[in-house]
């Protein structure tokens, strides 16, 4: 009998996530009897994911099985794919501790888990977590291949490489994908018809190319029409969320040339321009959507209830494909078939503007040889320009968790763009003071000792 691949997924609690990542891989025939592990702390959580996978398994007809974990090391003993997906102190307390207490320092956010006190914060209570898995891993499954959509992504992936360097790793998101069907959406253009090439770090990434596909074959560059879109006030749509307008990423195509990958929600607190004290006309003018990251949180929380209840009841579960690149990764290592992804890895010279050590977001090919991501050179220069402001924040934090230096902590805060423009350097300072006070027993005891007192 063809052996089945073994996919553990860490964070299963992370229910419509995952039946979102397990819906695609049973519906590829390679892997539609495969054996998912899942594991979590929480059991009702657990328990309610199981239902969604049975229920999964019985609508295709496979014959994949089930095991539930609350052992980590043992979900991932033998593992052939690690899938990981948690918040680490979730939206109560931690995402409400990124926000309030900046707050009281006037400093407002929109998403908090990238960069930014948030983002740094975020990293502080994640990557201890990430490192545990690869110290198992390396014990129970050295062989396998973690795809972890844990933010703040490029921070994560950063740090697993400084630490676990020989652990195939890639860090996952849909903003490429998802950025390039919104343009397509926002021009009228079937997005099968869209050919790109997108090249930065994960948030800030960007098109280096655009085009559509002619009938005599040829490309046409669609920057001019997103351009004249904007300006004719056609773009952009309106989409998903009406308390995002993206006006804020088509404004920066405007000064930079290129269009980046990630929402204005989140790209509005990765800069200094558009969140300022007293300039309530920029918030208005780029709708920029303050907290949005709770407001999420509450709403998905709230329909979750129906959700759960709702699938529960249901005798099977309709499948849609996702636009998640982790089964087409499985999919392609375990049975050779080439495939194409937008992953975050080890720099390692594949962007030459960038330093070798970042993480950056690169096309990569996947087979059975793994993933192989593809040389970019030379970014544009205004772009390298942007996107080492934040890389400067990340290389900091991890800088901070690898060396256990809690100074690292302040520094990364006063290079944070966004931070840097709102408050002085004593106000970033008590601030970083305050959410490291407020997070407690979140973060790593080396970040809670008390900080020698800075040079007056």
């Amino acid at each position: 009998m063809t052996r089945q691949p073994k996919i553990t997924f860490i964070g299963a609690g992370s229910t419509v996530f995952m039946k979102n990542i397990i819906g695609d891989v049973l519906q590829r025939p390679a892997l539609a009897d495969a054996r998912i592990a899942l594991m979590d702390i929480n059991p009702q959580r657990l328990e309610e994911s199981e239902v969604v996978v049975r229920k999964l398994i019985s609508t295709l007809g496979t014959k994949a099985t089930i095991e539930l974990h609350a052992n980590q090391r043992k979900a991932l003993d033998g593992a052939d794919f690690v899938v990981v997906a948690f918040q680490i102190g979730g939206y109560e307390p931690c995402t409400v501790t990124d926000f309030e207490v900046p707050k009281k320092y006037g400093l407002r956010q929109t998403i908090a888990d990238t960069l930014g006190v948030g983002g740094i914060m975020r990293g502080l209570r994640t990557v201890p977590h990430l490192w545990s898995i690869c110290a198992d891993m390396t014990e129970v499954c050295p062989d396998a291949i973690l795809l972890q959509y844990v933010n703040p992504m490029a921070i994560n992936t950063w740090a697993i490489a400084e630490k676990y360097p020989h652990i195939k790793q890639v860090g996952l998101c849909h903003s490429v994908q998802g950025t390039a069907m919104e343009l397509a959406e926002d021009l009228n253009i079937p997005y099968e018809e869209i050919r790109y090439r997108s090249a930065g770090i994960n948030h800030m990434a960007f098109f280096l190319k655009f085009e559509h596909r002619q009938a005599d074959g040829s490309y046409r560059n669609l920057y001019p029409d997103l351009l004249r879109g904007y300006r004719e006030g056609r773009a952009p749509k309106p989409g998903w969320n009406p308390r995002c307008p993206n006006k804020v990423r088509y404004e920066m195509m405007t000064r930079l040339g290129y269009f980046v990958t990630e929402s204005s929600e989140h790209f509005a607190e990765y800069t200094p321009y558009f969140i300022k004290e007293g300039r309530d006309d920029l918030i208005e003018k780029f709708g920029i959507p303050l907290d949005e990251y709770p407001k999420r949180c509450i709403e998905q929380v709230e329909r979750w209830k129906g959700q759960a209840a709702a699938y529960r009841s249901a005798d099977k579960i309709e499948v849609k494909p996702s636009k998640e690149y982790a089964s087409s990764i499985m999919n392609s290592v375990w049975t050779g078939e080439p495939s194409v992804i937008y992953g975050n890895l080890r720099n390692n010279g594949c962007i030459t503007s960038l330093p070798a050590n970042c993480a950056a977001e690169v096309p990569c090919l996947v087979d059975e040889n793994g993933i192989q991501p593809t040389f970019i050179g030379d970014l544009p220069p205004q772009l390298t320009a942007l996107i080492r402001t934040n890389i400067n924040v990340q290389e900091l934090t991890v800088a901070a968790l690898m060396t256990e230096n809690r100074e690292h902590l302040y520094h990364a805060a006063m290079m944070d763009p966004h931070t840097a423009a709102e408050l002085d350097l004593d106000q970033i300072w008590a601030l970083t003071d305050d959410l490291l006070a407020a997070h407690g027993n979140w973060i790593p005891e080396w970040a809670r000792s008390a900080r020698k007192v800075h040079a007056a």
